[in-house]
């Protein structure tokens, strides 16, 4: 199983072996669960991190600096534990390919946080998991659609048509937030969804969770800087208090602390259990886009959040 976290975040294996000092639990104990809420609060506040000082730090060079520091972080991490990064294991082009999407997806987000409401763009980038149900049983021959996932997908499309009419009829009276982000948001869900696809079918899950990690971030510090500039984005770090804040929390805390945590916890606790908490980031999304940024919370954005959950609940079940 592929599980990931998800304010837009890296995919990686199930767990790493464990040794007989640390057996694998069976249960979510109460250290579990509080660092489960914890991250996916995090998550949720993520994209809100972002909106907050977007007209301070351009969307792209955020994401650049967030994903350069967060490389730095794991390379200290990974030497001082041993971990080695660069040896050759015949996954280089695989994890290009990983790392090549996953930065198209940050793209998209960071993209799309400049034209429409952080809630908005969440609820659109977990339909990742919709995707990855569509696209795998086109590469792993022995996972099909059962009946109970097919009826998951129709969920998450009448969720997505609800939310999408709402941004068309906005952007046709000038009212903010439009199409356009709704767009990329579920570009960006698309691209995470094709990450975990690419994964799965080169079999990437036979290397270290950390360098799997590695690709992602590092292919995303390395483009998304040149995609910046071109773009013509200030480089000024002539910032306030609240955006030096935010950048440190995205990357100190989101792209490095967070996911370190989240691969920990994959390694000693059950992953199906795990990944229904990931359920909790766009709700955490919508109540800090709502209570921080004064975001309006209309009844079809809580109809598509409702059916989204419903509708990933439903793919993600295990047949009996």
């Amino acid at each position: 199983m592929l599980t990931s976290d998800r304010g837009g975040a890296p995919t990686w294996a199930q767990s790493t072996p464990m040794s007989d000092a640390h057996p694998r639990k069976d249960h979510l104990d109460a250290l579990a669960v509080s660092l489960l809420l914890a991250c996916c609060m995090f998550w949720g506040l993520q994209q809100i991190l972002v909106k907050l000082i977007i007209h301070e730090v351009a969307p792209l060079f955020q994401a650049s600096l967030r994903c350069v520091g967060a490389c730095v972080l794991l390379m200290i991490w990974c030497r001082l534990r041993g971990i080695r990064l660069f040896d050759r294991d015949g996954s280089l082009k695989a994890g290009l390919l990983a790392g090549a999407l996953f930065a198209a997806e940050f793209a998209c987000i960071y993209w799309g946080l400049m034209q429409t409401t952080a809630s908005r763009l969440t609820i659109f980038l977990y339909t990742s998991p919709f995707w990855v149900a569509a696209l795998v049983p086109l590469f792993v021959k022995s996972e099909r659609l059962r009946p109970v996932q097919w009826l998951g997908m129709a969920c998450a499309f009448v969720a997505v048509s609800f939310a999408m009419r709402e941004g068309w009829s906005a952007q046709s009276a000038g009212i903010a937030p439009g199409a356009v982000g709704d767009l990329l948001g579920l570009a960006a869900g698309a691209l995470w969804g094709l990450t975990t696809v690419s994964i799965r079918a080169n079999n990437l899950t036979r290397i270290s969770p950390e360098k799997l990690l590695f690709y992602q971030i590092a292919a995303t510090a390395v483009s998304l800087p040149c995609l910046s500039w071109a773009w013509g984005e200030s480089w000024s770090l002539d910032w306030s208090p609240l955006a030096w804040g935010s950048m440190f929390a995205q990357t100190v805390i989101g792209a490095f602390a967070s996911y370190l945590t989240w691969m920990w916890m994959l390694g000693r606790y059950p992953a199906t259990r795990i990944s229904v908490f990931v359920f909790l980031t766009p709700l955490f999304a919508l109540l800090f886009g709502t209570l921080i940024l004064g975001e309006a919370v209309t009844p079809t954005l809580l109809a598509a959040l409702a059916l989204v959950a419903v509708g990933i609940v439903l793919v993600n079940r295990k047949a009996t």
